[in-house]
């Protein structure tokens, strides 16, 4: 259904805006990681565009926010539409044009009722909602930039994945282009939405399914882990406390249970410390080390070391879900049987 939707769309789009033109569809998030629990009823679709040459400055200290501009004027003329006053690629004017062109064309399929979502404040995100009787499936269309070039100064400490997967592994990951997604940074005095941040979901899918210290971990005949279990673990129950608990963790979200997991899979770097019948015990140690970043409200992001994702003025929503978690693992995830 939503392959469907999705391809409908991804034509039109190119077709309707010449800059468009060279869109391409990746899946991100955990459906297409495989680690997605509960119905597939939620899902992430990156629109990719390669774009020329550019220039990013930092527009905060995170290392994660940058403002886009090109290097010489591009050759495809489409792209001065989306340029600000400041010469700075618009992610707003990118996304309202996008916007416009998905809210014409769902008209146009006719096998299934497709509705474009209310904007949220804040999200990068165009929310498609199908109707799927007797539920409802939304899909997140992401839109995000492509470059080939040498990754920002601000990731240099970060992957550090030598002991896990080993120098050369991560030596061709950072070869790998770079994505930014169109998101506006909250920390900007003035909002005015041409902000873009860097994005790695493609290298996170990467690590997630190529996860084994050995090759042939968790292959046909390979011996099996419980690292995805683990992550599988982790994520539901998160889901499960902020449906319990909405307004105190609204702030949460699955990246940070995923982030937490893969310093785990750092910390505990060979395939013998995820035995697939360790599966209680590794996800235990997991928590505990997410507990311990909750309680000292510093959870690096994996690949921008000066990037800490829990900030600090939110302290006691940190404190109140370590506490969650400590009750949950000190009486056998009564959330799971309910």
């Amino acid at each position: 259904l939503v392959n469907g939707v999705v391809s409908h769309l991804v034509q039109a789009i190119r077709s309707k805006d010449s800059c468009f033109s060279s869109i391409e569809r990746h899946s991100a998030g955990s459906y297409y990681e495989r680690v997605k629990i509960s119905e597939p009823n939620e899902f992430d679709i990156m629109l990719v565009m390669p774009v020329p040459r550019i220039q990013l400055d930092e527009s905060d200290d995170t290392g994660a926010y940058y403002y886009v501009s090109f290097k010489r004027n591009p050759k495809e003329k489409c792209w001065l539409k989306f340029v600000d006053e400041d010469g700075k690629l618009s992610a707003f004017k990118m996304l309202q044009i996008l916007r416009e062109i998905i809210k014409q064309e769902v008209k146009n399929i006719k096998d299934v009722e497709v509705t474009v979502a209310r904007k949220k404040a804040g999200s990068p995100a165009i929310t498609l909602q199908i109707k799927n009787p007797p539920s409802e499936i939304s899909v997140d269309i992401i839109l995000t930039l492509e470059v080939h070039q040498s990754w920002p100064l601000s990731t240099q400490g970060g992957l550090k994945i030598e002991q896990w997967l080993g120098t050369k592994v991560k030596r061709d990951l950072k070869f790998r282009s770079l994505y930014l997604v169109a998101k506006q940074n909250k920390r900007e005095k003035v909002l005015r939405g041409n902000t873009w941040r860097l994005s790695f979901s493609h290298i996170e899918k990467d690590l997630i399914n190529n996860h084994g210290n050995s090759k042939t971990c968790c292959e046909s005949d390979g011996p099996k882990c419980c690292r995805k279990g683990c992550l599988k673990l982790l994520k539901y129950l998160l889901e499960q406390l902020k449906m319990k608990h909405s307004k105190e963790l609204e702030k949460f979200c699955s990246y940070h249970v995923k982030t937490a997991f893969l310093h785990s899979c750092v910390t505990w770097p060979n395939d013998s410390d995820w035995h697939l019948g360790d599966l209680d015990h590794c996800f235990q140690q997991c928590l505990g080390f997410f507990v311990d970043c909750l309680q000292k409200s510093q959870l690096t992001h994996f690949f921008i070391p000066q990037y800490n994702l829990l900030s600090l003025e939110d302290k006691a929503r940190h404190h109140f879900l370590s506490r969650k978690i400590s009750h949950e693992l000190n009486n056998g995830f009564p959330v799971f049987h309910e």
